[in-house]
């Protein structure tokens, strides 16, 4: 699962410890607690959400806006885009886990959801951050690679209904697609394919988000970029620390290319990699 690695300023986000703002820890385990009980009877509509969930959403996204915007006051950098916050206090994290997970959905920590190990749903930091980075605007075309258990999903698909997702793994794309379904997601199209090499049929996309590791950046994903476009990916080892980075494309067609910060994702599963 994905972390963010202890470098400088950046704190390390593993297992069940909370690493965002005291109060904020405090209130999201007391909300969890309460939860916990109920939690097991799985809701088949979001008109049933415990109101537990919404007040633990409600403190994870404020609490992310609170450390990300504090962390780039240092250094001069512009807050998190206001969108990216409102997505993330939306949607029902809740709902993209199982019945036993649930209780620990809004922790600021990686679930791995099923089918298999692949199908994820990303630390919730890791997501905003991420989302900010593509400074994706409204109507804008998304490529995401790796569509997991779908929440990354659907937070880009509250920045934009333009969101196309590419899943090598059938079953974990046709979870992740009924999911989104049942939560009104349904306009993004989740595709099978490698998505190492992007998906060229919707192409070419504003933005793409690379969900999982991979060892470079492929010259087929680059050629999917827009003139302005932005892609973001954790790029390095399969085993071992990668980098954030953050490429983007001029309208000239030169690529230029920020390393953000170190992290650790699983590997983007898929045929032959160079």
């Amino acid at each position: 699962m994905e972390s963010l690695i202890k470098v400088g300023s950046w704190r390390m986000a593993v297992g069940s410890n909370c690493k965002l703002p005291t109060a904020h820890c405090k209130l999201l385990g007391v909300a969890a607690a309460l939860a916990a009980s109920l939690a097991l009877v799985a809701a088949p509509a979001l008109a049933a959400e415990l109101p537990e969930f919404v007040e633990m959403r409600r403190a994870l996204a404020q609490a992310i806006e609170v450390h990300v915007n504090r962390e780039r006051s240092k250094g001069g950098l512009p807050a998190i885009d206001p969108r990216v916050i409102a997505a993330m206090g939306k949607v029902p994290r809740q709902e993209f886990a199982p019945p036993d997970l649930r209780p620990f959905a809004y922790h600021d920590r990686p679930l791995t959801v099923g089918p298999g190990p692949n199908s994820t749903i990303s630390q919730p930091l890791l997501v905003a951050t991420m989302t900010d980075l593509l400074a994706i605007k409204h109507g804008e075309k998304v490529l995401e690679v790796g569509v997991g258990g779908g929440y990354h999903t659907a937070v880009l698909a509250e920045m934009t209904p333009e969101v196309f997702s590419v899943e090598f793994d059938p079953k974990v794309a046709q979870a992740a697609k009924k999911t989104l379904e049942r939560l009104g997601y349904g306009r993004a199209k989740v595709n099978v394919a490698d998505g190492y090499y992007g998906w060229r049929p919707d192409g070419p996309y504003d933005a793409i988000l690379v969900r999982m590791a991979i060892p470079d950046v492929t010259t087929a994903m680059i050629e999917q970029l827009k003139p302005g476009g932005r892609l973001v990916a954790p790029v390095g080892p399969a085993e071992g620390v990668q980098v954030l980075v953050l490429l983007r494309k001029a309208a000239d067609g030169q690529v230029t290319e920020t390393e953000i910060m170190p992290v650790r994702f699983r590997a983007l599963p898929g045929g032959t990699r160079l």
